[in-house]
């Protein structure tokens, strides 16, 4: 797997591919990209995943690239702890908007 960092992409006009914001509780997003032949995880300059607090930091983030495809997945423990079923391995993925409010 590529790791992508943020200070390559962040001054660059970038053709992605494929953009996948995994959503986490406390509102926090992770970036997992495909440009070209290359997926990864999105790394900030301390070599840790990069972290986004909202959806409009990362639509700010990257106003500057081109997107293909932009999706969000989000992970709860939640329904596990309330008796429900556990969840398929298979997350859903919701189509996500790249486009900045005006």
């Amino acid at each position: 797997m590529h790791k992508f960092y943020f200070r390559d992409i962040e001054d660059t006009t970038t053709a992605i591919d494929y953009l996948e914001v995994q959503s986490y509780e406390m509102n926090v997003y992770l970036v997992f990209l495909s440009i070209g032949d290359k997926s990864g995880m999105l790394y900030d300059d301390k070599d840790k995943p990069m972290r986004f607090f909202s959806a409009g930091h990362i639509r700010e983030a990257f106003a500057h690239c081109t997107v293909e495809k932009a999706v969000m997945k989000h992970d709860t423990p939640y329904d596990e702890m309330i008796g429900n079923p556990p969840k398929s391995a298979e997350q859903m993925a919701l189509p996500f908007s790249m486009a900045l409010p005006y």
